[in-house]
């Protein structure tokens, strides 16, 4: 069900809310969180998707707050949604639509319709403030997360995380690395045990994963990882191959699709393994189980980076 509420305002979007739940049966008992998601008028869907499909996992209120990034013939007026049901997964959806000076001031627009005592994850799926952290939307949450991989120039949104970073900060660029650090763990965790003496990352151009992926190998096994682009052609941002070189001979996971790799090391059949590409579902789920601030990220981001001479 989705309840239209234009030119509203955030204290009637709050008494809407508890009539539904008292007529509807609708209920935020069983909310664990609040997720504000940071964005402009029509690029809410896929985000809200995303979060309807984590709800699941995570039931939740999801506050979507979409402010123009330049003014518009609408001023002073804030609209409204909100989404229960089947409209809304397994959380409930407001949208808020703020115009003019009504959207200048964004903590006071979500602070009324936070969950009490529950913790406040935001989101920004796009464009985000210059320090995330002390943003006025940060400085109310516990976990903030960005997407390097949204921003025109992914090395200087990298080298910005890396300045900037503080501790609860996340992003997307490093989340979609959980299935590759897995799986080269579970490699690096067998039989010879020998010290890794090189290696590199190949990806798709303008790959921030990529380079996080080799400032966390550098970091982890204290050796000189290179960052290489691809030669495939396909700029979608993807990781291609790793190889890591030691002194019986070099272990070599390359992609082959969408949804499976292959692993080649010496005196060993290759085989193929399963290697998931990462859903905006799955990257956002996977930061709502871990709402405390990611320890290896940040010394990745604050350290790693910088090591690798972007």
């Amino acid at each position: 069900m989705i309840v239209e509420m234009p030119d509203t305002t955030t204290a009637k979007v709050s008494k809407n809310l508890v009539n539904l739940r008292e007529e509807g049966g609708a209920v935020a008992l069983g909310r664990v969180l609040t997720l504000v998601i940071s964005t402009t008028p029509g690029e809410e869907e896929d985000a809200i998707t995303a979060a309807n499909e984590a709800s699941r996992e995570h039931p939740m209120r999801v506050i979507v707050l979409s402010i123009p990034e330049v003014s518009t013939h609408i001023t002073n007026r804030l609209d409204a949604e909100i989404r229960v049901g089947g409209d809304a997964g397994a959380s409930e959806v407001i949208v808020l639509r703020a115009y003019g000076e009504v959207g200048s001031d964004e903590q006071g627009l979500v602070t009324s319709l936070l969950l009490p005592d529950a913790p406040v994850v935001v989101w920004w799926p796009k464009s985000s403030p210059a320090v995330a952290s002390q943003s006025p939307l940060g400085a109310i949450a516990q976990c903030r997360i960005t997407d390097a991989a949204a921003k025109e120039d992914t090395v200087a949104a990298l080298k910005h995380l890396s300045s900037s970073y503080a501790p609860g900060d996340a992003d997307f660029a490093w989340t979609r690395l959980t299935s590759w650090r897995t799986q080269l763990a579970a490699v690096l965790d067998q039989p010879p045990y020998e010290p890794i003496t090189s290696g590199y990352v190949k990806a798709a151009s303008g790959s921030p994963s990529a380079r996080l992926l080799a400032a966390w190998l550098q970091l982890q096994l204290q050796t000189p990882i290179e960052y290489r682009e691809s030669d495939r052609g396909v700029h979608d941002g993807s990781i291609h191959e790793v190889v890591l070189s030691r002194a019986s001979g070099d272990i070599k996971i390359e992609r082959l699709s969408e949804n499976t790799a292959r692993l080649e090391q010496p005196g060993q059949p290759r085989h193929d393994i399963t290697l998931m590409r990462r859903s905006l579902r799955d990257c956002l789920a996977e930061e709502l189980r871990r709402l405390d601030p990611d320890v290896v990220y940040g010394s990745v981001v604050t350290n790693g980076v910088s090591a690798l001479g972007l």
